[in-house]
């Protein structure tokens, strides 16, 4: 196919419409007069064969029969008639099925498979689904200075980049050495993928600022020689695309997963209340500074205005 930009077929579709369409999660295919292609929104990156089988059928009776993955885990049902539109949104309705993921609102949650991964030490799905329930759902129709993404990684081998996300969760277990239960074995510093462990006078000693609490030390001690905190770490102003910004994790690790929900919460309600039109998180936070931000995110003054902000 010829993809020079003056040969496209120019769009017969209002712009009005184009427009509304999008914010339905229907982009524009620039390789056609009149199709879309089609976000079809998964809570956490997993869907039954049931429910893929509703987006296969969706896309021969509407579409051309062909479905793309998206880097947010979302599926498109490619080249969408306009004139399909409507009824494409019915059809997937009543299989339980929403289509949407754009605007400058929170949008959908991207999740690796942490649960069922071997160096999983979190239950992401479970996590990300309620993140999409209360946020994605909950905050749709809050209207936001720019797109919000979230990230959630089960382990600090990082595959979901949350570090590139507005907000990003990572699953943490920090080595605690037990001494006197330590036999130097060595077999901590043999798993430890980083070289964070090493042994000194026959003791196991963890590098604290090198160690990114992977845990792995702590699964194959043969005697129990370390115990461990289970936590999550939080990167927050990280954005990849036009202008790349590395996030900046909090200076403490959350213990429970309520205070995740209320970190990220926290977070919205930040970017609502102190974001510019058209800003993305990672510029407010450099413009208010990282540790005013750390400071409303670790307090609850930002959920005590709650209200107030959402009215904004």
């Amino acid at each position: 196919m010829n993809y020079d930009p003056a040969k496209y077929p120019k769009c017969t579709v209002p712009q009005a419409e184009v427009t509304r369409l999008k914010g339905l999660g229907f982009l524009r295919d620039k390789t056609t007069a009149d199709c879309f292609n089609v976000r079809v929104i998964t809570a956490n990156g997993k869907i039954t064969s049931e429910e893929m089988n509703a987006i296969s059928e969706a896309a021969q009776k509407f579409g051309d029969g062909e479905i793309a993955m998206t880097v947010r885990l979302t599926c498109e049902i490619q080249r969408v008639p306009y004139a399909n539109a409507e009824a494409l949104i019915a059809f997937l309705k009543e299989r339980g099925h929403e289509t949407g993921g754009t605007g400058a609102k929170v949008r959908p949650v991207v999740s690796c498979k942490g649960t069922t991964c071997q160096y999983g030490l979190i239950d992401t799905f479970a996590l990300s689904k309620k993140l999409h329930t209360l946020f994605y759902e909950g905050y749709r129709s809050v209207a936001l200075p720019h797109k919000f993404k979230i990230a959630v990684g089960g382990c600090p081998n990082n595959c979901v980049k949350p570090d590139l996300n507005d907000i990003g969760i990572v699953g943490q277990r920090m080595p605690v050495p037990m001494p006197e239960l330590c036999r130097g074995c060595n077999a901590c510093v043999k798993e430890c993928p980083i070289h964070s462990a090493s042994l000194t006078d026959k003791k196991f000693v963890r590098d604290d600022k090198t160690c990114n609490n992977c845990g792995r030390c702590v699964k194959v001690c043969p005697f129990h020689a370390i115990d461990c905190v289970d936590g999550y770490k939080i990167y927050i102003g990280g954005r990849w695309g036009k202008r790349v910004a590395q996030g900046k994790s909090l200076s403490v690790l959350l213990h429970s997963e309520e205070e995740v929900v209320k970190t990220v919460e926290k977070a919205i309600l930040f970017f609502k209340a102190y974001g510019n039109k058209g800003e993305r998180f990672a510029d407010v936070i450099a413009r208010v500074g990282f540790e005013k931000t750390e400071r409303m995110l670790l307090s609850d003054e930002l959920l005590a205005k709650k209200e107030e902000i959402l009215a904004l």
